[in-house]
């Protein structure tokens, strides 16, 4: 039987390469985002990555468990991990064109209201919080919820820098589409 790790290890290799794979159509960007602020997120990125999907943290206290060991909990946490990772790629499919993974508005933007977009303004964000949230619970260990903090402030600061541009870029139709779709969440 495949392991935990190993089914983990998977769902995110399959995130990863999808996101490399479909970033090769996107539009042009007429707004662009300062480099800090890119390198700030990626390091945040690897960080996260390292700290669910490697053993080499495995130290301290983020070695400790915050839930026991079990399959009543670990499979659960797969699940929400699979489903968190179907979400993300979901929201990217339906971006197309107009997705990136900075801070910027592309030539001839259009805003996106289908799919998940129809009842949430981030969905790509609270499909790899649920994926983190998932991992964090399979493997039940604190490197976990380290892991979904930091990526949660990062993603937190990222959307709002989004809707900032967004805002500018389509103005009452922005307004409208936030007061009908939820942040991270449906109806919040």
């Amino acid at each position: 039987m495949i392991g935990t790790q190993a089914i983990l290890d998977g769902m995110w290799s399959v995130l990863g390469l999808y996101w490399l794979v479909s970033a090769l159509g996107t539009k042009k960007v007429a707004i662009d985002e300062k480099p800090g602020w890119r390198i700030l997120r990626l390091a945040t990125l690897a960080v996260m990555l390292a700290l669910l999907l490697t053993p080499w943290l495995r130290m301290g206290p983020l070695a400790r468990r915050f839930v026991p060991e079990s399959r009543m909990v670990v499979w659960p946490g797969v699940a929400v991990a699979g489903a968190g990772i179907a979400l993300a790629i979901w929201a990217r499919r339906n971006l197309g064109q107009n997705w990136s993974d900075k801070v910027v508005l592309k030539v001839d933007h259009q805003l996106v209201r289908s799919g998940p977009y129809r009842y949430l303004r981030h969905p790509i964000y609270t499909g790899v919080l649920l994926g983190i949230a998932g991992t964090a619970l399979a493997i039940g260990e604190w490197r976990g919820m380290l892991a979904l903090l930091l990526v949660g402030t990062s993603y937190l600061i990222k959307a709002k820098r989004e809707e900032r541009i967004l805002g500018a870029s389509f103005g009452e139709a922005f307004a409208e589409y936030k007061r009908e779709t939820g942040f991270f969440l449906p109806g919040f």
